[in-house]
């Protein structure tokens, strides 16, 4: 009876955290002037540019295009990061999200960690986009 019990309880705290781990995932996805907007705050906190995460919102139309991406707050050098901003803030624009994904894009010269990152949130964004929309 005691291990019947123990089970139980188990079992019950593992639902638990099963489901406080998709209601805390909510938080990346949401829907913003008809479209769906990823936050990869949270998914791509272990993106690491030079001075860590590089968070972006990537908004998606209802035509299942990129429509822009929007870059949060970081900790990357503001001076390397303007220029990352500027070369990299288009590139998605109005692609298919499929498309958007295997798309290759060129780190920018002296800001290579914090491309990278840009990168790899976008895709990252684009990736959970497919999975739970």
């Amino acid at each position: 009876m005691k291990r019947i019990t123990l089970l139980s309880c188990c079992s019950l705290i593992a639902a638990m955290l099963l489901l406080q781990s998709f209601v805390a995932g909510d938080d990346a996805i949401s829907k913003e002037d008809g479209m769906i907007v990823i936050n990869t705050t949270e998914l791509g906190k272990s993106v690491e540019g030079n001075n860590g995460p590089t968070p972006l919102k990537v908004y998606i139309n209802k035509n299942n295009k990129v429509e822009r991406i929007e870059f949060l707050k970081s900790q990357e050098t503001p001076k390397y990061y303007a220029k990352v901003k500027e070369a990299l803030k288009d590139k998605w624009n109005g692609l298919k999200v499929k498309e958007a994904k295997t798309l290759q894009v060129d780190a920018v010269t002296g800001a290579t960690y914090s491309s990278n990152a840009v990168i790899e949130n976008v895709r990252l964004a684009l990736d959970y986009y497919l999975n739970h929309k």
